[in-house]
């Protein structure tokens, strides 16, 4: 009974950090991957970078997306931050 009293407030802690840390970033993280899955040629996206880019080509691991009307660029799928809206 007295190891039960000890380990009390220990089980009390993780189960706080459980409900206030990792379920919240389990649940962004999967947000995060079903707008990835969702995105396709044409959308405009924020790298992590900051760079507002529109989608060129969907491939497994990559996107090629274009900067601007020459350039085009193969990035990773992690390096998109989310969709951009415009605000107009």
């Amino acid at each position: 009974m007295d190891i039960i009293s000890q380990l009390l407030p220990f089980v009390f802690l993780i189960a706080i950090m459980y409900f206030i840390i990792i379920r919240p970033q389990q649940q962004q993280a999967k947000k995060h991957a079903a707008m990835l899955e969702s995105l396709g040629k044409g959308e405009k996206v924020v790298t992590n970078g900051g760079l507002i880019v529109v989608i060129y080509k969907v491939e497994d691991a990559f996107f090629t997306v274009k900067m601007n009307d020459d350039v085009l660029v193969k990035i990773t799928k992690d390096a998109i931050a989310r969709k951009y809206e415009d605000e107009a």
